[in-house]
């Protein structure tokens, strides 16, 4: 039987736009929506407002883009729900995980805005402490984690090296170098076509000034990680050579891939994003689903720019202005030109994709290696005899690693979306779903 929500909730809240993701997208799309008079609700994991990439920072505090859009929000009496996850959804309701349990949110439009996270590629070592994403790295500093004397190296692709560099040794880390899988050809053609986005050089300019001592190196990645109980060393392949360089730490980001999850539990359509997948919309940013938008990295991966322009034509939308929406456009076109520049230019190689031999954990949940899984080609297949993509991460680490690493699918998502205690799962049962406008609240 199709899945009921929020009957047996402890708490009810109905609104005219229910946002989910509180980053540039969802801050976006709430401001848009509240600035046609419709009643908005923000639904965030996190406790502060801001998502991944304006993360607040218990040192520096937030970004001034994010300051910004949470006054923006604050004027325009905007409802923010953070530390809630959505668990489940029917009609048009969700069922909201949160510190004092559960809610039902009952709403007339949703715009998704999920964001991404990071793609992790396994290699030999890469499950030893002190191994984290580029953007794992960023967040442990600025929520506190003590970095000052540490020795971190970055390795991975795309910009987002830099940006975690910055971090690092303003939280007072030793950045040991930079290492870019991109051949030197491919970063000087991504550098020469910036000169559309000077905004972009100037961020660019910025980053290398403020790391000026950090060496950059392309054509350059991550073999294996030594270590007995945490990192010592990193092996690299730089070029023709092999290096091996001491350090604490070893920040990677092989780039990130768009979170859908609660965009497949409502039935929304997907397109290809390289070997992933991201929810598919139209010019006004509707997916397949009626009165569901979304908005930013669940789209298609393409930075704030992308999110924040998407987020305002989402909300618009959702908030019955499509003619204001279209005003913002041309804005859009040229943030996504940016973005497939970036996807052009920092392409993941073969070499980083073949990194992970025979005893590589693929599955740190399970504890599956990558020999484990030898010439299994389902998914279905792969969970029934190696239990891989069961565990607490529900395939949200080793599924896209597999996609880049083997080709392998991902398997089917089943609510709840993230693991909830007892006392949440109550609050579900079966039954036949009322009419999808019960949701709507006049």
């Amino acid at each position: 039987m199709p899945w009921r929500c929020g009957l047996m909730a402890e708490r009810i809240l109905n609104c005219d736009v229910a946002v989910i993701g509180a980053g540039p997208a969802g801050l976006s799309a709430a401001v848009a929506a509240a600035s046609q008079g419709a009643r908005v609700v923000i639904v965030d994991a996190q406790p502060v407002a801001g998502g991944q990439i304006w993360r607040n920072d218990v040192r520096l505090g937030a970004p001034a883009p994010a300051l910004v859009l949470r006054d923006k929000v604050n004027v325009a009496g905007v409802t923010l729900l953070s530390r809630h996850e959505v668990v489940a959804a029917s009609g048009k309701q969700l069922l909201l995980n949160g510190d004092s349990g559960a809610t039902t949110l009952g709403y007339g439009a949703l715009v998704l805005a999920t964001g991404a996270r990071e793609l992790l590629l396994p290699f030999p070592g890469w499950t030893l402490p002190g191994v984290t994403g580029a953007g794992g790295a960023q967040a442990l500093a600025k929520q506190g984690a003590p970095m000052r004397g540490r020795r971190v190296l970055v390795a991975g692709s795309g910009p987002l090296l830099l940006a975690t560099a910055h971090t690092l040794k303003r939280h007072g880390a030793e950045v040991l170098g930079i290492h870019e899988q991109a051949t030197r050809q491919q970063v000087h053609a991504f550098a020469t076509a910036l000169w559309r986005w000077p905004a972009k050089v100037l961020q660019a300019v910025q980053l290398r000034t403020a790391l000026a001592g950090v060496a950059y190196h392309c054509d350059s990645h991550v073999l294996r990680v030594f270590g007995d109980e945490r990192v010592q060393a990193v092996e690299l392949q730089r070029g023709a050579h092999r290096e091996t360089i001491d350090c604490d730490q070893l920040a990677c980001g092989f780039g990130l891939v768009p979170n859908i999850e609660l965009g497949q539990l409502l039935s929304c359509g997907l397109r290809a994003e390289g070997r992933h997948h991201a929810i598919a919309v139209d010019e006004y940013q509707r997916s397949s689903v009626a009165d569901v938008f979304a908005a930013g990295e669940t789209c298609g991966i393409g930075g704030v720019d992308c999110a924040t322009v998407e987020g305002t034509i989402a909300g618009l939308v959702a908030a019955n202005a499509p003619e204001a929406a279209r005003q913002h456009f041309h804005r859009r076109q040229r943030a996504r030109h940016f973005a497939a520049l970036l996807r052009t230019h920092f392409a993941l190689g073969d070499a980083v994709r073949q990194l992970a031999d025979a005893d590589t954990l693929v599955c740190r949940c399970e504890d599956v290696r990558f020999s484990d899984l030898a010439g299994m080609h389902d998914a279905r297949q792969i969970k029934l005899k190696t239990r891989c993509g069961m565990g607490p991460c529900q395939g949200r680490i080793c599924g896209p690693a597999l996609a880049e690493i083997a080709d392998l699918p991902r398997p089917g998502l089943r609510p709840p979306v993230f693991p909830v205690p007892l006392n949440v799962l109550a609050a579900l049962h079966t039954t036949t779903p009322t009419d999808s406008s019960s949701g709507v609240m006049k």
